[in-house]
């Protein structure tokens, strides 16, 4: 990939996680995300270690949920993805839908495919400097910088 196709706003990163995963909801999860309009630019099927999902979520270190979180995303494997759109970020987020399911729009991917807050099928970038650090966590080789 050359740097000039990936410009501030236009990325972000996603993960499938392993409660979506392991029921078998990651070609729908895909088709969705295809269908809002997103160009997938990079896709890894990969399962993180303890340590690895630690270093992942670092900045949740400090929070009741932390261990239980790295323990949880450790549990099998993950999809984890690049994605590119115009206000990639915020397409997204509306796209998945609020953290606990419950709460989230009909129609969005957690709302279909969650289970609960913390098994809520997907992970999505919060910020386009997150989007950027966390797509380098997994494709370390991408020219996107």
């Amino acid at each position: 990939m050359q740097k000039s196709q990936f410009m501030a706003g236009n990325v972000t990163f996603s993960m499938i996680k392993p409660d979506a995963y392991a029921d078998g909801n990651s070609g729908a999860i895909l088709q969705m995300i295809e269908k809002a309009g997103f160009k997938i630019k990079a896709l890894k099927l990969t399962q993180l270690s303890e340590q690895n999902a630690g270093k992942f979520y670092e900045v949740h270190r400090e929070r009741p949920f932390y261990k239980d979180l790295c323990s949880y995303m450790s549990s099998g494997p993950i999809m984890a993805l690049v994605l590119e759109k115009q206000d990639a970020v915020a397409a997204f987020r509306k796209l998945i839908g609020a953290t606990n399911p419950a709460q989230a729009e009909e129609g969005t991917i957690r709302k279909i495919f969650a289970k609960s807050i913390e098994a809520n099928a997907v992970h999505g970038s919060d910020s386009d400097e997150n989007a950027l650090i966390e797509a380098s966590f997994f494709f370390s080789g991408l020219e996107m910088f």
